[in-house]
């Protein structure tokens, strides 16, 4: 098919798809309706597609560990050795193939793209990642099928939202309750989807809507796949009805061990992707580092078998006490060293599932432990449930869903207690040491500073001056209550402020203060005036804060307009609203998704080239003089002075070897200094693009 056909289908097929839409609009039903049967349908299509995720990686599995095993007969029980490491090569070959979707892998990018790209996540994105961890997973390397699952959920919401024409806020929303509903579908646990999604895609932004989405999509994913994988329970265990409550000291121990374990993978992790960052592609291609990861995990394999794959059968069998404790400790010190690895020289996969097995090995040892040293009679089930909770939100910094997962799994009350002090003293103890969730923390470590479903770094560098509304409704405070009223029913706006005979800002009306009096009205409409209700303990903020600092007043206090007031006089000049934030944090988000969308084609300019993007804008690269270094992106004020904006910068690493793969791509931040060879890519009007482009620095 040429060029010309795939556009005529193409433009076909966004008609059709525009009509659709708007047949959607059109129906006469209730928008909560509406809404109801979007959630339901967005659980269908994920739990559909975790199904079919779990039975692709079953139908891999075979084909790798009998019809291709088979085919190696002459390397006899040493097949299995090679299997993981052919894994690795075919994904090393889609990582060539496609560089840059690749690297748009697991639940980082989905929180990625509800914080600033609208819920948009591309479907070759989705699909890619689809394979890539069936491929992964079914060739026996040591990962989990959750990170991924997420992912594939929150792909095929985002691309239900996007077909049905969905705004950018609501598609949002969906994209965050898909990720969640395929949590719910892979662990059969709702309640922990749903605060899988509310803790980790939307870094805990609360609202009404998000939570009925997310129960919706959770609830009918789960039993899609009930339906299709059996309602059988992931684990199978016999835990005592009872746990005595004389024992929480000891699960306040394994919380404490469950902590330094945890914080002891994710810095181990952490190593290990600043390694493989210095060997690929400077040391050794990435195929050949992959193919030896790869054989590590066989050989590893070939000895202990348990370590191939998710785990989940391994970990039955630890609670089943069919395991040696030697076996056990020898189980979780692979687990521990493996899963770094493959996940950082480019295997794709999750930690879900690891940190559920570590868990379950450590708590096992410790039982052990607990009971040849000091001859204590413990339930063994009991501590390896909670070891798992205590790893699974330690790791991945999810307790919340960690102890809902876990419960759901029991139906057990009595183990809610235990696993709640697990739980919460481990990941208590990761935030401690990190000052953070490890998933912002990877997300920082790449450039992004989103807090609350935001990015910060596209709040800083914008003001409340260049967003505000600069004609705030203002009255006088002798202002009598009858003629205060006909100004309100007359007026838009919801808030006024009064002002004194010198025009300075003495107090704050709305709604609330004028409701409590309307029944009095009539005999009081001649004796009030408006500073007797309006409120005078009020914030304001100065026009040249930035919008993360006017976010933060809104989250910690009850309002929804704050008055900006001119630092030098303390006359109002203006008011900024929390939907005005917003609007402008949705622009501004745009340059974000055009530096995603172009990161290519970014990474190879150069001072020479003005690359064109559509009629009238284009992008440049330039580097900065000497007289730059040490200034800050604010400080040279590139909005203020031209118009334009900052795409990203280009500095150079420490290597000795120049060349353009040296250079590290970082986001723009406000307060980021400036370093000698840095380079700005600069994106505006080419009228702008050409005035910056002959600039002397």
């Amino acid at each position: 098919m040429n060029r010309f056909s795939l556009l005529r289908l193409r433009r076909y097929s966004q008609t059709y798809l525009s009509r659709f839409q708007k047949k959607i609009l059109s129906l006469s039903m209730p928008e909560y309706s509406i809404f109801v049967g979007y959630g339901i349908i967005t659980g269908v299509l994920t739990g559909f597609a975790a199904v079919v995720f779990h039975k692709s990686i079953d139908f891999f599995n075979k084909i790798f560990f009998q019809q291709t095993a088979e085919g190696l007969f002459f390397l006899g029980a040493g097949a299995v050795i090679v299997l993981p490491a052919l894994g690795m090569l075919i994904q090393s070959i889609m990582i060539s193939l496609a560089p840059e979707t690749a690297k748009k892998r697991g639940v980082g990018e989905v929180i990625k793209s509800v914080a600033f790209r609208g819920g948009f996540i591309p479907f070759r994105t989705t699909l890619f990642h689809f394979f890539a961890p069936v491929i992964s997973i079914g060739s026996g390397l040591t990962v989990g099928p959750e990170g991924p699952a997420a992912q594939l959920g929150g792909g095929v919401a985002s691309k239900f939202a996007n077909l049905i024409g969905l705004s950018d806020s609501r598609r949002r929303m969906f994209t965050a309750a898909g990720a969640g509903a395929a949590i719910a579908a892979i662990f059969n646990t709702p309640l922990g989807g749903i605060f899988f999604a509310l803790e980790v895609i939307l870094l805990n932004d609360f609202q009404s809507p998000t939570f009925s989405s997310l129960i919706l999509a959770s609830v009918t994913a789960s039993s899609i796949s009930r339906v299709f994988l059996g309602n059988e329970p992931v684990f199978v265990f016999n835990l005592a009805k009872e746990i005595g409550y004389s024992q929480l000291y000891l699960f306040i121990l394994l919380g404490v061990g469950g902590g330094i374990i945890s914080i002891l993978f994710i810095k181990y992790s952490s190593f290990i992707h600043k390694k493989m960052k210095s060997i690929i592609p400077v040391v050794a291609p990435r195929w050949i580092v992959m193919l030896i990861v790869g054989l590590i995990v066989g050989i590893c394999g070939y000895f202990y078998s348990e370590i191939f794959g998710v785990g989940y059968n391994a970990i039955n069998r630890i609670l089943a006490q069919s395991i040696p404790v030697k076996v056990i400790l020898i189980l979780l010190i692979m687990k521990f060293f493996l899963v770094p690895l493959v996940l950082n020289s480019g295997g794709f996969g999750g930690t879900f599932a690891p940190s559920l097995f570590i868990g379950a090995c450590y708590g096992s040892l410790f039982v052990f432990g607990s009971t040849q040293i000091f001859g204590l009679n413990l339930d063994i089930t009991a501590f390896i449930l909670v070891a798992m909770g205590a790893l699974l939100g330690g790791i991945n910094s999810i307790p919340i869903s960690a102890i809902l997962i876990l419960f759901e799994m029991t139906q057990n009350y009595s183990i809610i207690l235990p696993l709640m002090l697990g739980v919460v003293i481990s990941t208590t103890i990761v935030q401690l040491v990190l000052k953070g969730s490890v998933h912002v923390k990877h997300l920082q470590q790449e450039g992004y500073n989103i807090s609350s479903g935001r990015e910060t770094h596209i709040l800083r560098s914008l003001s409340v001056e260049d967003v505000m509304k600069k004609e705030p409704l203002l009255i006088p405070e002798e202002l009598r209550l009858s003629s205060l009223v006909s100004l309100i029913m007359e007026s838009p706006s919801s808030t006024f402020y009064t002002i004194n005979s010198d025009g300075k800002l003495t107090g704050v009306i709305t709604a609330n203060e004028i409701r409590p009096i309307i029944p009095e009205y009539d005999s009081i409409r001649d004796m009030i005036v408006a500073r007797d209700i309006s409120v005078p303990n009020f914030t304001t903020v100065d026009p040249k804060v930035d919008l993360d600092y006017v976010m933060k007043i809104f989250g910690r206090e009850n309002f929804d307009e704050l008055p900006v007031v001119a630092e030098i006089d303390g006359q109002i000049i203006g008011t900024i609203s929390r939907h005005d934030i917003i609007s402008a944090y949705n622009k501004e988000s745009l340059k974000y998704n055009i530096t995603d969308g172009l990161t290519k084609e970014l990474k190879s300019l150069d001072s020479q080239t003005i690359s064109k993007i559509a009629d009238g804008y284009s992008i440049i690269e330039k580097e900065i003089s000497s007289e730059l270094v040490g200034k800050t992106l604010s400080q040279i004020r590139l909005r203020n002075n031209f118009n334009v904006e900052v795409l990203m910068i280009k500095t150079p690493k420490d290597s000795l070897i120049q060349d353009t793969s040296t250079e590290e791509v970082i986001m723009p931040d406000p307060n980021y200094k400036l370093h000698n060879g840095d380079k700005l890519v600069i994106f505006g009007n080419d009228e702008k693009i050409e005035i910056v482009r002959k600039l002397n620095w």
